[in-house]
């Protein structure tokens, strides 16, 4: 979190599997900014950065998530 002029401008860093729909990515981006909208940390000073990954680049259990996790895909 910075701190600048008075003002708490929080950045949140999402990191997500690749094939996310933008709507999907819109929806995580304004549901955490509106976390903190409700603790009144103004809404132009909260800064939200989404991370995409492959799933093979992510790893659960020792494995890549392309094998530990065949099944699980992002919402549409």
């Amino acid at each position: 979190m910075i701190v600048l002029c008075d003002k708490i401008m929080p950045i949140v860093h999402v990191h997500l599997w690749k094939g996310f729909s933008e709507e999907k990515v819109k929806q995580v981006i304004e549901g955490i900014t509106e976390v903190f909208v409700d603790m009144e940390i103004p809404q132009q000073t909260v800064h939200i950065v989404v991370h995409e990954s492959p799933k093979s680049h992510w790893g659960i259990d020792e494995k890549p998530a392309t094998e530990s996790r065949k099944n699980t895909k992002p919402p549409p």
